[in-house]
């Protein structure tokens, strides 16, 4: 089968209280959700190959929901894996900026994350949201629950069991304080600025004050 994307590569070696192998064992399943999505990509876009669809169940159905699920898998797994996987750092400039403006305290903002975290069975996913330009932290019980449309992707952190199983067990807090040691905040940073860029280029449809308040972050 011809590979349309490839499985990104991470540096595992720079994290510290979540072993290599309990990584290692994760990549494999984001691995897997590579390879199912360059076997969707494959398949037909010939609408008589998909005759009678229903919502119940039919060939299209099957392959929608496939479709999102596995795609979504990718995506969330580069963005965890990408913001855990290189030095970490501090929060500073304009993600705490932001935090402390929509959280009041970074103290606050984290522990509330956890709760978000400790809540759904998947993702605990901040974002920012066009509609108010806040942040918002997003649960998903799946790849494909919860899903928030346009927002932008910040911070990502899997809450799945397998994400800390080998290593935690059931406690999932331990596990969540490690991930935050871990948290690479320049490239959380960079996400943010890349959505300003996206705002003032016009890419997405703002009120003008928004794009205001936008530029008064920008400049820190």
């Amino acid at each position: 089968m011809e590979k349309i994307i490839k499985p990104k590569k991470y540096d595992f070696s720079n994290v510290i209280g979540i072993s290599e192998y309990q990584l290692k064992e994760h990549y494999k399943l984001y691995k897997g959700y590579v390879n199912k999505v360059n076997e969707l990509l494959t398949l037909s876009n010939d609408s008589q190959d998909f005759k009678n669809s229903n919502p119940t169940y039919s060939k299209m159905r099957s392959v929608k929901l496939g479709e999102s699920y596995a795609l979504n898998g990718v995506k969330l797994h580069q963005l965890y894996f990408n913001n855990i996987t290189s030095t970490p750092s501090a929060p500073k400039g304009l993600i705490l900026k932001k935090i402390v403006t929509d959280f009041e305290s970074l103290e606050n903002f984290i522990e509330y994350f956890k709760e978000v975290g400790s809540s759904v069975r998947g993702w605990a996913i901040l974002c920012i949201d066009p509609i108010d330009n806040k942040l918002h932290i997003y649960g998903s019980d799946t790849h494909d629950t919860g899903a928030m449309w346009l927002c932008y992707p910040l911070l990502i952190m899997d809450v799945y069991e397998h994400a800390y199983f080998i290593d935690f067990g059931t406690n999932k807090k331990a596990y969540m304080d490690e991930f935050f040691k871990n948290v690479n905040w320049n490239k959380v940073n960079l996400r943010l600025k890349k959505y300003f860029n996206l705002l003032q280029n016009n890419l997405f449809e703002r009120q003008q004050e928004y794009l205001s308040f936008s530029n008064s972050f920008i400049n820190f």
